[in-house]
């Protein structure tokens, strides 16, 4: 069941790519479409299957691959992957919906995004650390190439500033996997919470050091985050959406699934050195993003920004923190989706994306009055304000948080005020005032009466919007599916020291919301 999420996307690309006959841009586009339909279909049918009071990995999958090398086919589904294989079946859909209809190439681009697809569901659906690994390395050729054909001015530099960043990270997980499993004894690479409980705790806090590299490359945090918002201007809207709202996601989601869930004692043991990273990425993505007047890399430092929630209610380990992370991943990318698209409506309409020569843009009359409203819209979700998905995950991540790393918390906490700060910066400087108001015009000049924008533009938007709203409203949609499985990674002392009294005499279930 789960094999399909992986060669539907797989096979679409395949066939689109040797298809014997010449294709319009249209057709490929169109085949592209139904191909992720038929992968989300599959995926809601598989939610609607699934068991959210069991913790354990379901619809497991196991051939014997290379059996000498301890590598096998494993794949299963629990609550920490389900919400992510959904975002990655929807934003994949969104991305292929959102491309242009001319596109260059366009058999190569679409096939590009299918494998993308199907490698990053491979990834979340591993287990085997090996193949996890063969997910993980599979997507970083397709988007290279993406950002390198499809991307701007500079896409060459930042193509190749991506593909050499994500390739360290590679070796070092890879690195820590191999030293695993040898120091283990393990007779092959499958995945076990109990693979690191026999090694001495440096030999697990070395081990869990190269992870946190390795993934913290690719989350990214500070000071590893410097590839991603060149990658991020240079690369096209649909690719933006697919990296900020998925790819990251590889990266928050190894550090729960292979770091807190594969070494919990060398975890406790720097939890309160985590913590300290994660304010300073917190801080400092939030205050580069203020810096910023280019609206595509504001969006980019903020995502560093709101990966540091994840990391620090991860250091946290409190049953409310850790379904935190997920529903931080989801939120994310759902809000940073929106964000990135609309910022491509308001490039293809004017020109630029430059914050010093943009105004007016939310005049009814010579403007983008709906995308404008949207963007505020973005703006309050990504800040936290109550009756949307970043709300309840930022009271989550904060909450659970607070009880272990109070004033890291508390650090964090500002970070989430200065998200409103250059959120506004950005609504009040390209939307409100005159379109004219800048001393020179720029080159070419913007048109006052700007062209509308098309229902195409519209429609993934107002679907994110009211996915954002939905699961603001009503977060138990969410977290329904998340909490039984969030508990397999909360140590017993940490859940003592944060659950309720009842919690302290009953075995801990999961609560009901």
């Amino acid at each position: 069941m789960l094999s399909a999420l992986l060669w539907i996307p797989l096979l679409g690309a395949l066939i689109i790519a040797l298809w014997p006959s010449p294709l319009s841009s249209t057709r490929v586009r169109v085949g592209a479409l139904v191909t992720l339909a038929i992968t989300l279909g599959w995926t809601l049918y598989l939610v609607g299957q699934f068991d959210v009071h069991n913790p354990e990995f379901q619809f497991s999958e196991y051939w014997p691959w290379l059996q000498s090398l301890g590598l096998s086919y494993r794949l299963g589904l629990d609550g920490l992957s389900l919400p992510l294989v959904c975002v990655n079946s929807g934003l994949g859909l969104v991305a292929v919906y959102s491309s242009a209809d001319t596109v260059h190439r366009p058999r190569l681009y679409y096939s590009l995004l299918l494998i993308i697809s199907s490698a990053v569901a491979g990834a979340f659906l591993a287990q085997n650390l090996l193949l996890f690994f063969l997910f993980y390395e599979l997507e970083l050729i397709p988007l290279y190439l993406l950002i390198a054909i499809w991307g701007g001015a500079q896409r060459g530099y930042a193509a190749t500033k991506f593909l050499i960043y994500t390739a360290l990270s590679g070796v070092l997980i890879l690195s820590a996997f191999l030293g695993l499993v040898w120091l283990s004894g393990a007779a092959s690479f499958d995945y076990s919470s109990t693979l690191a409980q026999g090694l001495p705790l440096a030999q697990q806090v070395l081990l869990l050091g190269a992870l946190l590299v390795g993934f913290g490359i690719k989350v990214p945090l500070f000071p590893f985050h410097t590839w991603l918002p060149d990658a991020h201007v240079e690369a096209s809207t649909p690719v933006s959406v697919l990296l900020a709202g998925v790819l990251l996601k590889l990266g928050t989601y190894g550090l729960v699934r292979f770091c807190l869930g594969l070494f919990p004692t060398a975890w406790l043991a720097l939890a309160p050195w985590l913590a300290g990273w994660a304010v300073v990425s917190v801080l400092y993505g939030s205050l580069a993003a203020i810096a910023q007047t280019d609206m595509k890399k504001m969006v980019a430092y903020s995502s560093v920004g709101h990966m540091g929630y994840i990391l620090l209610a991860c250091a946290a380990a409190s049953p409310l923190s850790v379904i935190g992370t997920v529903f931080q991943m989801v939120s994310h990318g759902l809000i940073s989706a929106l964000m990135f698209l609309l910022v491509g409506v308001v490039y293809k309409k004017t020109g630029t994306r430059d914050l010093t020569i943009l105004r007016g843009l939310l005049s009814p009359e010579r403007g983008l009055p709906l995308i404008g409203s949207l963007m505020v819209l973005g703006a309050m979700a990504s800040a936290g304000i109550p009756g949307m998905v970043g709300f309840i995950s930022e009271f989550f991540v904060f909450r659970g948080s607070f009880v272990v790393f109070a004033p890291q918390t508390l650090l964090c906490m500002i970070g989430s005020g200065l998200t409103a700060v250059y959120f506004l910066l950005l609504v009040n400087r390209a939307f409100f005032g005159r379109l004219t108001i800048t001393a020179e015009p720029p080159e070419p000049p913007i048109d006052p009466m700007l062209p509308e924008v098309s229902w195409r533009d519209r429609v993934p938007a107002l679907a994110l919007v009211a996915l954002i709203i939905a699961f603001g409203l009503q977060p138990g949609w969410l977290t329904r599916w998340i909490e039984a499985s969030s508990f397999q990674f909360v140590e017993p002392p940490q859940i003592t020291a944060v659950a309720p009294p009842a919690l302290l005499t009953d075995p801990p279930t999961p609560p009901r919301r």
